[in-house]
């Protein structure tokens, strides 16, 4: 079955908007990315609690043969766990950075789709106005006038950047 002209239309937008979420994707972004899979990962978890209870067991004398090398009150595991926290922390301040670029693509690509659907809703309104008027039916309607006005982006981006200064 051959795809009409517009289903090519389509599926070229769709890869476009696809390639547009992918874009903030660097060498350094996928770095990000499979940093904080892993370091919010159940197995992560498991793996830092694991190593922390081999820690106790091998400086309160459990495991034989080794020697103890941190002395209660533990101050190379307090110091080795302030700087993870320290690392951890930082790394999901990247992450919620990505997710906010991502976010604000995401909220352009909307918006870009909600006013290319409000112009050709407003074009379906004029085509049926028309074709009212052939059929004779010419009733007035102050509504449909205002729903066929067109609208003006930069009017809507001025108002946008007022509100958000606002804020």
């Amino acid at each position: 079955m051959a795809k009409t002209k517009f289903e090519k239309q389509i599926k070229a937008e769709e890869r476009e908007l696809k390639s547009m979420l992918d874009l903030g994707k660097s060498t350094g972004d996928k770095i990000a990315i499979r940093l904080t899979n892993f370091l919010g990962s159940l197995t992560f978890l498991l793996c830092c609690l694991a190593l922390i209870l081999l820690y106790f067991l091998w400086n309160m004398h459990f495991i034989p043969g080794l020697r103890a090398f941190d002395k209660y009150p533990y101050n190379g595991l307090d110091t080795v766990l302030s700087v993870f926290a320290i690392v951890l922390s930082i790394t999901v301040l990247i992450g919620q950075n990505r997710q906010r670029r991502v976010e604000k693509m995401r909220e352009q690509v909307e918006f870009e789709v909600n006013v290319r659907a409000e112009s050709e809703i407003t074009k379906i309104l004029e085509m049926m106005h028309a074709i009212q008027q052939k059929l004779g039916i010419d009733k007035p309607d102050e509504e449909l006038e205002k729903m066929k006005e067109s609208i003006d982006l930069n009017e809507l981006h001025k108002d946008i950047n007022e509100k958000s200064e606002e804020i």
